[in-house]
C-alpha cells in the first residue's frame, strides 16, 4: 500500500461517512463500521514506523486525509486524527514497547489503536522498575475504540517537588473508559473519560517531556524516518487544527451549493443575488485558504529539515504554533461569516451540514491547543529575542 493509496481510499470513503454524520451525533461517538471502513484505507498506518507495517509517510498525505475527513464529518476526523496521531508518538518511545503495542495486535489489522489524554492529572508514584498510576484523564477522543491509552502524569520528588511531566502508555485492560461525553458541538468525537485505578506501567512505557521537546526519543534508534524527527507539539498541533479547517471547508462548499440552488431570500432578496451574502463568502473563503496555505508551509518546511537530518529552527517551531492556532481561529471565522448569511438557521438542532459545522468549531476552538493567546505570547516573546521554553513548541 502507498500513501497516496490510502488517501484515494480516504476521499471515497467521505461521503459514506459523511452519511453517518448525524449517526454519530447521535451515539456519541464515531460509528464501528466507520471506524473498521477507515481501519481498511490504512488511514491508521500513514504514521506507523515501517518496522511495524506502517507506512511512516510524509506528515503532509496524513493531513490531507484528515482534512477530507473533515469536510465529510468533522467528529468522525477529529477522533480518526487523534488516533491517527499517536502511533507517531508510540514511535519515539523504548522499541519494547513499540513491540508491545504492535507485535500483540491481530496480523494484517489495525487493532491496536491508541487514544490519549496528555493533561497531567493522575497520580504518579515511583516504582520499581517503573511507576504506579493512578487517576481520571479527561476529552480522550476515539477511546471506545483503543486497545492503548498514552496518559500524562507529574513525578515528584521525596518531598512532592514536581521534578518531570512524563506520558504513560497502558494497556486497556489497566483502565476503563466512563461514559460522560455529552455536549453542543463535536458530539460523535466519544471523548469520554479514562480511568486508572493503581496500574503499573513499566518504565520503557514511559517519556518525559524533555526527550520529546528536545527531539532525542529512544524510538530514534529503531525508526529512521524522517517523520519521526518532527517536533509532538507540531504534528499533534496541527491535526487538531486541519480537523478545524477541514470542518470550515466542508461547511463553505455545503453552503454555497445550497445557495445556488435555494430560491429562499432570507434578507428580502434570493442569497445568491445579495451582495453582502457574497462577500462573507469570499472573506469565508480567505480564511479558510490562508489557514490551509499556512499550515502546509509549514509542514513542509519541517520535514524538509527532518529529511536533511536537521534540527528545525525554534523561529520555525514557534511560527508552526502560532500559525496552528490562527489555523483554528480562522476556522471559525470563516463558519461565523457563512451564519450570517443564513438568519437563525444554524442555530436550529438535526440534520443541518452548517449548524453542526458551527457547534463543532465553537466547541473544538476550547481544546488547548487552540489558545491562540498563549500562542501568539510564545511567538512574539521568540521575535523579541525572549526565551521559549513550552512543550507545545
Amino acid at each position: 500500500m502507498r500513501d497516496e493509496d490510502v488517501l484515494a481510499a480516504v476521499r471515497a470513503l467521505a461521503p459514506v461517512l459523511r452519511g453517518r454524520a448525524a449517526e454519530a451525533e447521535e451515539l456519541r461517538r464515531v460509528p464501528d463500521a466507520s471506524v473498521a471502513e477507515l481501519t481498511r484505507t490504512g488511514f491508521f498506518r500513514l504514521l506507523r514506523p515501517r518496522r511495524h507495517g506502517g507506512l511512516a509517510a510524509d506528515p503532509a498525505v496524513f493531513y490531507a486525509a484528515v482534512h477530507e475527513l473533515a469536510r465529510a464529518c468533522g467528529s468522525t476526523a477529529w477522533a480518526a486524527a487523534a488516533l491517527g496521531v499517536h502511533p507517531w508518538y508510540v514511535a519515539q518511545l523504548d522499541a519494547r514497547a513499540q513491540d508491545e503495542v504492535w507485535d500483540a495486535a491481530d496480523p494484517g489489522t489495525d487493532s491496536a489503536l491508541i487514544c490519549s489524554s496528555h493533561a497531567p492529572t493522575g497520580t504518579v508514584t515511583p516504582a520499581a522498575g517503573g511507576f504506579r498510576l493512578s487517576g481520571r484523564w479527561h476529552f480522550s477522543a476515539g477511546c471506545d475504540h483503543a486497545a492503548w491509552a498514552l496518559l500524562g502524569g507529574v513525578v515528584a520528588d521525596a518531598d512532592g517537588t514536581p521534578v518531570d511531566m512524563r506520558t504513560f502508555l497502558v494497556p486497556r485492560s489497566d483502565y476503563r473508559v466512563d461514559d460522560v461525553w455529552d455536549t453542543v458541538g463535536l458530539r460523535g468525537t466519544g471523548s469520554n473519560d479514562v480511568v486508572v485505578d493503581d496500574a503499573f506501567v513499566p518504565a520503557h512505557r514511559t517519556l518525559g517531556y524533555g526527550p520529546v521537546t528536545s527531539l532525542r526519543c529512544p524510538g530514534h534508534d529503531v525508526n529512521p524516518e524522517p517523520v519521526f524527527r518532527l517536533p509532538y507539539a507540531a504534528v499533534f498541533t496541527t491535526a487538531v487544527s486541519t480537523v478545524m479547517v477541514g470542518i470550515a471547508e466542508g461547511a463553505h462548499d455545503h453552503h454555497v451549493a445550497r445557495a445556488r440552488a435555494a430560491a429562499g431570500r432570507p434578507h428580502g432578496r434570493r442569497l445568491a443575488e445579495d451582495p453582502f451574502a457574497q462577500v462573507r463568502l469570499a472573506r469565508a473563503a480567505a480564511e479558510i485558504d490562508a489557514a490551509r496555505l499556512q499550515l502546509a508551509r509549514n509542514t513542509a518546511e519541517l520535514y524538509a529539515a527532518a529529511r536533511a537530518g536537521r534540527e528545525p529552527s525554534p523561529a520555525l517551531r514557534v511560527r508552526a504554533r502560532r500559525d496552528q492556532a490562527l489555523a483554528a481561529e480562522r476556522a471559525v471565522t470563516a463558519v461565523d461569516l457563512l451564519r450570517g448569511n443564513t438568519a437563525g438557521g444554524p442555530l436550529r438542532g438535526g440534520d443541518d451540514v452548517l449548524g453542526r459545522a458551527w457547534r463543532d468549531l465553537h466547541t473544538g476552538r476550547g481544546q488547548a491547543a487552540n489558545d491562540v493567546e498563549r500562542a501568539l505570547v510564545l511567538y512574539g516573546r521568540s521575535a523579541l529575542g525572549l526565551d521559549v521554553d513550552d512543550p507545545m513548541v
